[in-house]
């Protein structure tokens, strides 16, 4: 039905060019990514819901908003263009000036985007003379250099890409995105930017990409910060000649693939969690309702206490419950069963069943599965989080110098 690219992007997808270079917001790392369609693009998006919003995403939510097409994303990182008041804002609408002036596209045919330092003005002038440069760079296989531009305290660029075999023929869905940091579940905690040479209706877009992202953007946590700055953003250009008709066979087979996409990309954002050593599955199953079980899900993700435990390999059951507990969500703790992995740790009326020697080797994987069995429903989710090293209150501690 879908089959993963190896080394797939963003400019996988038919119809796309990307670049990224350094112009001066970093020291000395690329920071200034771009990627154009050569086909106008119906245009989705997910913004984040803190209530402090970066100038970017202002100007892009509008954009999605409208009917407008969409031909090109320009992103820096660096300094995230957050706290900045008017000027900031002002600062945004020269860099989409200057993208769609280099393109020759109009003004609101430009998404931007931004990532790095909150409340520090943008260097403006070094973004305005890269704009021309980055123009000139653009390439079909440019999505690489654009994943590595978009980077902030990430360790490794992140890209993917898959092919969907439909009744008209076949398409590709690629995406490149970045996050390490102040990641938590409130829209989608971090950049993603999205492409496919399928063709959908707008409305629709947007509908396969709210139900993709909260299958899976929404379920991931690191420190449980949300960003002034997170985005999702699809783009479809109908390069493909492909079109997804609404409702159809083949629109369920686009919205899985691009929920499996998702997914990977998701999860590289977990796995590259700052200071991370472990990616961490929490599965809830047999809630009483969807809600109680992202509840504890997210309450058992985003502890430190759980995720420090991790770190060390110390079955420490009694952190798990107890996170689950002052989640809010309606459940009878003595009912409920835990599991690393597929080992019992704690049944039923609390009757405790742990290993420690099993456990440990089990949380000593650099991949470990919790799951919290409630016995009491038929709902059931799965989040991914990270544990807590000492290298994570480094990086935070220094993240200004």
């Amino acid at each position: 039905m879908y089959k993963f690219i190896e080394r797939g992007s963003i400019t996988s997808a038919s119809g796309y060019k990307a670049a990224g270079i350094f112009c001066g917001v970093k020291r000395a790392k690329k920071d200034l990514a771009l990627i154009f369609s050569e086909l106008p693009c119906n245009a989705a998006g997910t913004f984040t819901l803190n209530k402090v919003q970066a100038a970017p995403i202002l100007i892009s939510k509008n954009i999605i908003k409208s009917n407008t097409k969409v031909r090109a994303i320009i992103v820096n990182s660096g300094n995230a263009n957050a706290c900045t008041g008017e000027n900031g804002y002002l600062d945004a609408l020269k860099i989409q000036e200057n993208v769609a002036k280099f393109l020759s596209i109009q003004l609101n045919e430009v998404l931007v985007s931004s990532t790095g330092v909150i409340g520090q003005r943008l260097p403006v002038e070094k973004i305005l003379n890269g704009i021309e440069e980055i123009v000139t760079n653009l390439s079909n296989d440019g999505g690489e250099l654009a994943a590595e531009a978009i980077m902030t305290t990430d360790q490794f660029k992140k890209t993917f890409a898959v092919k969907v075999e439909l009744s008209q023929g076949e398409v590709t869905i690629g995406g490149i995105c970045k996050g390490s940091g102040m990641i938590m579940p409130n829209m989608a905690t971090m950049l993603s930017f999205i492409a496919t040479d399928a063709y959908l209706e707008k409305d629709q877009l947007q509908k396969i990409l709210i139900n993709s992202v909260n299958k899976t953007f929404n379920k991931i946590s690191v420190d449980g910060d949300t960003s002034t700055n997170d985005m999702v953003i699809l783009l479809s250009n109908g390069a493909s000649n492909v079109i997804i008709k609404p409702q159809s066979a083949d629109e369920e087979k686009f919205s899985l693939a691009l929920t499996a996409l998702c997914e990977e990309m998701a999860k590289a954002i977990v796995i590259d969690g700052e200071g991370a050593t472990k990616l961490i599955s929490v599965v809830v199953t047999n809630a009483k309702s969807i809600d109680d079980a992202d509840l504890i899900a997210k309450s058992i993700a985003n502890s430190p206490l759980v995720k420090t435990a991790i770190n060390g390999s110390d079955a420490n059951w009694g952190r798990i419950i107890s996170a689950a507990g002052k989640s809010g969500a309606d459940f009878n703790p003595s009912k409920a069963q835990i599991f690393f992995d597929s080992l019992p740790i704690l049944c039923s009326n609390y009757t405790v069943v742990l290993n420690e020697e099993k456990a440990r080797e089990i949380l000593s994987n650099k991949e470990i599965t919790i799951t919290l069995d409630l016995m009491e429903g038929k709902y059931s989710t799965k989040w991914w989080t990270c544990d807590f090293s000492q290298e994570y209150i480094k990086i935070n501690a220094n993240y200004r110098t």
